[in-house]
């Protein structure tokens, strides 16, 4: 996960400060140097590193913190609010145009994720309400054109393209086509190169004139680190990119691009790319990237995923069913869909205010023996879901038969079940009244899911 040995050493620096209970101007500069330290490991700038380290020592040598009844959360408050103007002060949203259709220009080095990211954008605009459509203007690229149209119809969203032709010509093809077909917004995918030369440069400013894109999005890979800010340098000076997109921030990235190109360039973090799944991508606030940080949680971006994941009408269904104690097996199979939508149980950790992520570091979701057990409940009649204690020896050998697993892993998927329909009955009553409270306040999470790593989510 990114930032995590960052994030460890700043906490380890800090943990110093907050056991003593006045602080003097020493204790500031040896954290400070433990802090300089940890932004150089993570490869941010040396030039963001000084000025960063100065400004907070500046601020933390005030007498309202040093004479403050808790100086070590002082400071702390002071790296946190430094951390998230480091990183542009406020989320930036996607610029639209507000003529038809909007395009959205997608520039960066060959192996970036352009075509990747580029549909995990459109895909998240489609969710706003947008009606996207994708165009491939990389025409160099082996299979960049196949790639694009793949992701494009795992998302159900139009892929504009004209095979090798002038890119130029596909994209002023691809919007006179959006115009014609409804799409309010195109994503032009560009070509990259493995580094930068006048020949690629020249042909983006080319499409740039012809098209006048609302927004030219840069696509980084966060693991690059420092390179990763000189390219945006470059791209910046020649096409005046309006923002960035951070790719693989999921990754053992150190977080050095993240924390270096605002400052360096002074263009906005709009999206970061944060998995492999075309649905991984999110907005990038700078203010719950600082928290996370520093190990202070970000709630607000877990109640998000919680609220992707959540559905409304069909909580309500399950809470009645469990009122009633009859929940199903169909009840079991829609809980293990929203367990796995959620993702790296570390990531979500990290969010948690005091939840040490490192304790969940590698803990996913096991997606093999999720699918197994989703294959065998979906093996059963509609009549065995409803009621598993139908289900004799001949029934089991026919699911196990049906799913391609064994009777022993039919009785596993059997045995949590009934673990869970003990659990509720437990729940009933006056328990049940203060659990809903509870899930209420937590967003409807509901503990403990036999067998599965999380929580059986209702």
């Amino acid at each position: 996960m990114a930032f995590e040995s960052l994030s460890e050493k700043l906490n380890a620096a800090f943990k110093k400060l907050r056991g003593k209970g006045r602080l003097t101007a020493s204790d500031i500069k040896e954290a400070m140097r433990e802090v300089r330290m940890a932004l150089l490991e993570a490869d941010v700038s040396y030039k963001v590193v000084k000025q960063f380290t100065k400004t907070v020592t500046e601020k933390a040598s005030g007498s309202e913190v040093l004479e403050a009844l808790s100086p070590a959360q002082m400071v702390i408050k002071i790296v946190n609010q430094e951390l998230c103007d480091l990183m542009g002060g406020e989320s930036t949203k996607l610029n639209i145009s507000s003529k038809s259709p909007s395009v959205v220009m997608l520039v960066g080095l060959q192996g970036a994720g352009k075509t990747t990211n580029g549909a995990k954008l459109a895909g998240y605009m489609k969710k706003q309400g947008k009606r996207p459509l994708l165009a491939a203007c990389d025409i160099y690229r082996p299979a960049a054109i196949k790639q694009l149209e793949t992701v494009g119809a795992q998302l159900d969203i139009p892929v504009f393209q004209m095979g090798q032709t002038n890119p130029v010509d596909i994209a002023k093809a691809a919007v006179e086509h959006a115009k014609k077909h409804g799409n309010d917004l195109v994503f032009l995918d560009t070509a990259g190169r493995l580094h930068i030369d006048e020949q690629l440069m020249d042909e983006l400013k080319n499409i740039k004139a012809a098209v006048e894109p609302a927004e030219i999005l840069l696509v980084v890979d966060a693991m690059t680190g420092q390179d990763a800010v000189n390219a945006a340098t470059a791209f910046d000076e020649a096409l005046d990119v309006t923002g960035v997109m951070l790719s693989k921030l999921d990754g053992d990235a150190r977080g050095g691009a993240a924390l270096s190109i605002k400052a360096t360039t002074g263009k906005p973090i709009k999206f970061i790319g944060v998995g492999e799944k075309l649905d991984m991508i999110e907005p990038f606030h700078p203010d719950r990237m600082a928290s996370r940080i520093l190990g202070m949680g970000d709630v607000l971006t877990l109640i998000e995923k919680a609220e992707q994941s959540f559905d409304e009408k069909k909580a309500r269904e399950t809470a009645e069913r469990m009122r009633a104690n009859k929940l199903s097996l169909d009840d079991y199979l829609d809980q293990m869909a929203q367990l796995r939508s959620m993702g790296d149980l570390g990531d979500i950790a990290a969010m948690i205010p005091g939840m040490d992520a490192s304790a969940l570091k590698g803990a996913n979701v096991d997606e093999k023996a999720m699918a197994r057990q989703e294959a065998i409940i979906r093996a059963m009649t509609k009549a065995e879901r409803d009621n598993p204690n139908i289900l004799n020896s001949s029934r089991k050998k026919r699911i196990a038969a049906g799913s391609g697993t064994s009777v022993v892993d039919v009785n596993r998927v059997l045995k949590q079940f009934a673990a869970l329909q003990q659990m509720t009955k437990q729940l009933n009553g006056k328990n049940m009244k203060k659990m809903q409270k509870k899930m209420g306040r937590m967003g409807g999470g509901f503990p403990g899911m036999p067998g599965m790593p999380g929580g059986f989510g209702f």
